[in-house]
């Protein structure tokens, strides 16, 4: 017996099951699967567009009562120092050279003359990395940031300038 699906009642389950997430959604899936019957995962994946790997996990998730928990939040991409484990510090030896501390004393913040692309091309130039292994200078320039450093053009210090005060003489 082949089940055919209305289109108003295939808006409704893929709607449903855009609204859900995690478990709840593979749960919906899985129950709507078994309750289309035998070539149900089949109809689901063509007229649902739903995947059957996802379709099976929910199916034995309903089955043994155990939840698989996702680690969503673990994925995504590694740091750049876990890529290029030596990359701070070959970023610390360009800019040290090239900083100088607060001319006013009145912060501990390391200002440098150098942008992040000039960063780059120097790391490029002098440590050997390539184009391709390097991060995006808005990366770089964050790694600034957190090792302490600011672009900003660096002040000279200026002299004081002598004030005239007035004095009065004893001249009588």
């Amino acid at each position: 017996m082949l089940i055919q699906l209305t289109d108003s009642l295939k808006n409704l389950l893929k709607e449903t099951a855009t609204q859900l997430k995690g478990a709840a959604r593979r749960r919906f899936q899985a129950q709507t699967v078994l309750g289309l019957g035998y070539g149900g995962q089949l109809l689901a994946q063509e007229e649902l567009e739903w995947d059957r790997n996802t379709i099976r996990k929910g199916i034995k998730e309903l089955t043994n009562g155990i939840t698989c928990v996702d680690n969503m939040s673990a994925k995504g991409r590694y740091k750049a120092e876990e890529h290029l484990p030596s990359l701070l510090e070959d970023i610390k030896k360009l800019v040290d050279s090239q900083s100088q501390t607060d001319p006013s004393f009145k912060s501990q913040r390391l200002y440098t003359r150098l942008t992040a692309s000039q960063v780059r091309k120097l790391l490029i130039e002098k440590f050997g990395y390539n184009d391709q292994q390097l991060p995006t200078e808005e990366t770089i320039r964050i790694k600034l940031n957190y090792l302490g450093y600011r672009l900003k053009r660096v002040a000279k210090v200026l002299p004081q300038k002598k004030s005239r005060k007035l004095t009065q003489s004893l001249s009588g």
